[in-house]
């Protein structure tokens, strides 16, 4: 290389070193230089307007995603509001449908069940008793009255004594009560199983069942009232060449009650109970 190449080089680099010294020296008495005052005037403006983009373009973006959020927040609101809307009409055209039919048929509904409340002493749902004990006084309740519980079927009373009263559990192998499928109105016949389970019988193959329907009570059995929830559809499988096998999840969780409701209702006489069904008037 040139020896003058060179020396111009090195004169460049000196001059570059002594810009930067005199850039980083301050001025007596502490004030700036005017390297640094020149470079502060030229660059401050220029970092204010940046800084002021960036939080800008942040106000602006967590607006925007406050905005969508409750925008699908309102959307979700309205398809809820008109889905309640349409169930209200539903009901209340079906409850219109059912007054007026009641009226053209003159049908006589049943007097009102008597209600009474009882504590639950304690509750074997463990074991194969499947059974439960209910405080509810001297002398006021009798054998075969329906309990249930806040939400669904609890049993029917087997045994009185004094101001207690014994209770056969709806999971109790023995225990059987009359069920429907809610949506269908297939009836059936809900029985105890094992595992705290209950099983739906005779319901046949071509019938429209499926896994999540509720069941409820037909009121065909002479002592639970009609529409009591009793459980939900857990399994299906195919039994023999006529009926579903169904298994049925409990809708009461018997091991948490500590209340319990005895329903009075007037049951069907014994000697009604005792006509055979072909029998003729």
């Amino acid at each position: 290389m040139n020896e003058r190449y060179v020396r111009w080089i090195l004169l460049a680099v000196l001059f570059l070193q002594l810009v930067v010294l005199t850039a980083q020296t301050a001025e007596s008495g502490g004030e700036p230089s005017r390297v640094q005052a020149a470079a502060l005037w030229v660059v401050a403006p220029v970092a204010h307007l940046v800084d002021g983009a960036v939080g800008f373009a942040e106000r602006v973006g967590t607006h925007l995603t406050v905005r969508s959020s409750l925008l699908r927040e309102n959307q979700r609101l309205r398809r809820e509001l008109a889905e309640l809307r349409n169930e209200r009409i539903r009901w209340f055209d079906a409850q219109g449908q059912m007054e007026r039919l009641s009226a053209a048929v003159e049908y006589a509904q049943g007097e009102s069940t008597q209600v009474l409340a009882a504590d639950v002493v304690y509750v074997d749902d463990a074991s194969w008793l499947s059974s439960m004990m209910l405080f509810v006084g001297e002398g006021r309740v009798s054998r075969d009255l329906a309990v249930v519980a806040p939400n669904g079927v609890g049993g029917r009373v087997v045994w009185v004594t004094g101001p207690y009263a014994k209770v056969q559990l709806l999971t109790d192998r023995s225990a059987t009560v009359g069920g429907m499928i809610s949506r269908t109105r297939r009836q059936g016949i809900v029985r105890g199983a094992e595992g705290g389970l209950l099983s739906f019988d005779f319901v046949p193959l071509r019938s429209d069942v499926r896994v999540g329907d509720e069941i409820v009570t037909a009121g065909i059995d002479g002592i639970y009232p009609r529409g009591v929830p009793v459980g939900r559809v857990a399994k299906i499988e195919t039994g023999d060449e006529l009926f579903y096998r169904i298994e049925v999840t409990p809708a009461v969780e018997f091991g948490r009650l500590d209340h319990a409701y005895v329903l009075g209702a007037e049951r069907l006489p014994s000697e009604l109970k005792e006509i055979p069904l072909d029998a003729r008037p």
